[in-house]
């Protein structure tokens, strides 16, 4: 056997591109780039799906309670924005238990394709409803009052939901699953719309403008078609573990 030889074998000569099982999108995030070439061991596997279970139940527990407070506060104060954040959760919930009946089986690889489209069409059902109430409000759609406890909420968002994204998103690269990758960039998605609503709930109490939620609104509306588009092609993160 030659050198080169022995480098390829070890993983080490490759490019991320060049590797089994790596798609373009998926090396273009460098979730391949940090794999280990020999993959993952049974143990290592079984840890990894228990802590892709534990991740989602904590992401549907948070975002019941965040829909529930959002929701409630938004039609007390009249904010689209506010009850917008709270449908936000309930999309987010439908992700993650796509996430949660995929890896609820005995093999969750032969569920993922299904657990990838409801994931999209959550990101897509997200995109739609944030621009017609982005477009309502730069229309003249009823103005906001005041909400304490909106802005509070969206502060706590703002710190948890980033943890949750990271860990899940971690997890989910090293265990080569691209629903778990995609539901955690929901997670991150649910972060900037945190950060929207709380700089526009702010604006609003503070200056009165009220046209700096709906267009920020856009932008991540935006994002959310993208982030869709990627799911449904299976581009989240579909490059399995490679095994020699």
């Amino acid at each position: 056997m030659t050198t080169k030889d022995t480098r390829e074998d070890l993983d080490l000569t490759t490019t991320p591109q060049e590797r089994t099982g790596c798609g373009d999108a998926c090396c273009a995030d460098t979730c391949c780039a940090d794999r280990s070439p020999t993959g993952l061991t049974p143990s290592r596997r079984a840890r990894l799906t228990r802590r892709v279970r534990l991740l989602v139940a904590a992401t549907i527990t948070y975002n019941v309670v965040e829909a529930i407070v959002a929701i409630t506060a938004g039609t007390l104060a009249s904010s689209a924005a506010l009850i917008g954040f709270g449908l936000d959760s309930v999309i987010e919930i439908a992700s993650a238990a796509a996430v949660a009946w995929q890896f609820a089986g005995k093999d969750p690889e032969a569920r993922e394709r299904v657990a990838l489209k409801v994931i999209a069409v959550s990101f897509f059902a997200l995109a739609a409803y944030v621009s017609v109430e982005s477009v309502r409000g730069l229309t003249g759609g009823e103005d906001a009052e005041h909400s304490t406890v909106g802005i509070a909420l969206a502060a706590v968002s703002l710190v948890v939901m980033p943890f949750l994204s990271a860990a899940q998103r971690k997890a989910g690269r090293e265990l080569g699953s691209a629903s778990a990758v995609a539901d955690s960039k929901q997670t991150l998605l649910c972060t900037y719309l945190s950060g929207v609503l709380l700089v526009g709930l702010l604006l609003n109490s503070l200056l009165g403008w009220s046209w700096a939620d709906p267009v920020a609104a856009l932008v991540i509306a935006a994002v959310a078609v993208k982030e869709g588009r990627e799911a449904w092609r299976g581009d989240a993160c579909g490059c399995a573990p490679v095994l020699r």
